[in-house]
């Protein structure tokens, strides 16, 4: 796989790099890579695909949970496969041969990925409006990601970490995203990464976990 230059999403990154609220900072990302096998791409899919297998193998046990759905066909572990490669090229020094199929969850529509940006993202599109103020937040990044990787064509998957040493846990945030828009035809994927963290917290105001008087009220305004 290979990191694609794209000034469309560059300017995005640029608006997310670290986007202080007052109360907290947001801190997004977006990368796009081409699916074509570059360096130990190749390797790694073989290693992938095997260990994909034996999954399926050891689950005929009567004795053995189902696979995941997502191991079942090779168009579906191709998928799957891919998705993990992106990791590794975000991560190159994380090894993510553990990471299993139910930690990409599907989101069905844009609307749905809409959804979640609408309800995490308001005070971020609020300060988007009000410094660049040409086209809304969200309409912005449709048209990046339509440009790079045609959204009507995509698959939007969602990404859970399950281990605190994997890189894409943000520690110590209020909340955080990982997706990746994938496009079978073009051989494409884009991945955004958001997170919120509190400024509070990093300024000192909280200590050794414990609040203060008042500190609940200002927690309550928090939209997490």
């Amino acid at each position: 796989m290979k990191f694609l230059e794209c000034p469309s999403l560059d300017r995005l990154n640029d608006f997310f790099g670290d986007l202080n609220l007052g109360e907290r900072t947001i801190r997004g990302c977006l990368e796009a890579y081409t699916c074509k096998h570059a360096g130990t791409d190749k390797k790694l899919s073989i290693s992938l695909e095997n260990e994909m297998l034996e999954l399926i193998e050891k689950s005929s046990s009567p004795d053995s949970p189902p696979p995941d759905d997502m191991l079942l066909t090779r168009s579906s572990r191709r998928t799957l496969i891919y998705l993990i490669l992106t990791l590794y090229h975000m991560y190159p020094d994380y090894d993510f041969s553990a990471v299993k199929a139910h930690q990409f969850f599907t989101e069905e529509s844009w609307d749905n990925f809409k959804l979640i940006f609408d309800t995490y993202m308001i005070e971020a599109s609020k300060e988007w409006d009000e410094t660049v103020g040409d086209v809304s937040l969200l309409d912005t990044l449709y048209m990046a990601l339509d440009e790079v990787v045609k959204l009507g064509d995509c698959e939007i998957y969602g990404y859970v970490p399950d281990s605190e040493a994997d890189p894409l846990v943000e520690k110590g945030a209020i909340w955080s995203f990982n997706f990746l828009f994938y496009n079978r035809k073009l051989k494409r994927i884009v991945t955004f990464r958001f997170s919120c963290f509190s400024n509070l917290v990093a300024d000192g105001f909280l200590m050794d976990g414990v609040l203060n008087e008042g500190d609940d009220e200002i927690f309550a305004d928090m939209d997490i």
